[in-house]
This record gives structure tokens, sequence and C-alpha cells, in this order.
């Protein structure tokens, strides 16, 4: 069953608009789109269906031969798309390389380290300016990432150098 679609927050609502008034998309209170989707490809979707299902308390809503749809309560979608067991994933190329997920909390998170340590070879934890971030691997071996607290909670102010070298 897929969960109901409800309207993901992008932040704190400016103070002299209502917490369910949309800004117009103009002006200096417009949030500017927000991210929805995620496509991930993957060696194996069921496989990677089940991880993504299990670490995001997400739901599989699509399920085709090559392809899975995962949504999440708030309506984030992450589709999986098999590319086949020996496809490769190179680093360094022009695209996304890394998607972080923000646990819902600091119970979630140790969930997500559990589920990690226990679905993944090489789980590494590190601390940063004021979050923590955790780094598992999905079973393709592609990383998977999970930070708390998250960005709308604690500013990132440093370039993780991990992450772009």
């Amino acid at each position: 069953m897929a969960y109901p679609h409800e309207a993901a927050s992008s932040g704190p609502q400016p103070a002299h608009l209502a917490p369910d008034s949309e800004p117009t998309g103009s002006g200096p209170d417009a949030r500017g789109p927000r991210l929805a989707s995620v496509v991930v490809f993957v060696h194996d979707h069921d496989a990677s269906a089940d991880f993504y299902g299990e670490l995001l308390n997400m739901k599989v809503t699509v399920r085709t031969s090559t392809a899975a749809l995962l949504v999440s309560r708030n309506g984030f979608q992450v589709y999986l798309r098999a590319v086949g067991a020996h496809a490769i994933h190179p680093t360094g190329h022009v695209g996304a390389h890394y998607v972080i997920w923000t646990a819902d909390g600091p119970d979630d998170f140790q969930r997500c380290e559990r589920v990690l340590r226990a679905r993944s070879d090489r789980v590494d934890t590190r601390e940063a300016e004021g979050f923590t971030l955790l780094e598992g691997r999905d079973p393709s071996g592609l990383p998977v990432l999970v930070a708390y607290p998250g960005p709308d909670e604690v500013a990132r102010l440093e370039i993780i150098s991990r992450y772009y070298v």
C-alpha cells in the first residue's frame, strides 16, 4: 500500500506567511524547487528495493522486471533501475555521486546504523561540525550516507573533502 502523499516541509516558514501558505515562486520569500525524486542505477533492483525500503522506511509502489519505485511518507521518490550485475559506477565523472539522507531523529539515526551494519560490509561513522555522518554501502556497492541532525537543524559550514576528491 502506498503512503499518502503529503507536502514535504522545506524548512522554517517565513514569519509573515501562514504555515500552510505557499510563496508564489518569485520574490524574496520564494523557496525554489525542492528535490522530489532520485534515480539510482543498481545491479539488482529487487535486492536494492528491499535494502532502501528498510533503511529509508519507504514502500515499493511500482515494480517492473527492471525497475522499482519507492515512495516515502512525505512523497519523496526513489527510482531504482537495474542495469546488470557487471555495470560499473565510474567515480569522478560528471553527475551526482552521493545522496545524503537525514535521519528523522536520534532513534532513527541509530536504527539506520543498525540496518547498515547488518546489511553493509563496510560502515563508517564520522563527526563533522555539529552533526554525525554515517556511511555504508547498498547491495550494488554504492555509498549510502545518513546524517543527523539535518541541515535544517545544524548549518553545514564545511565541505567534507572525502566527497569531492
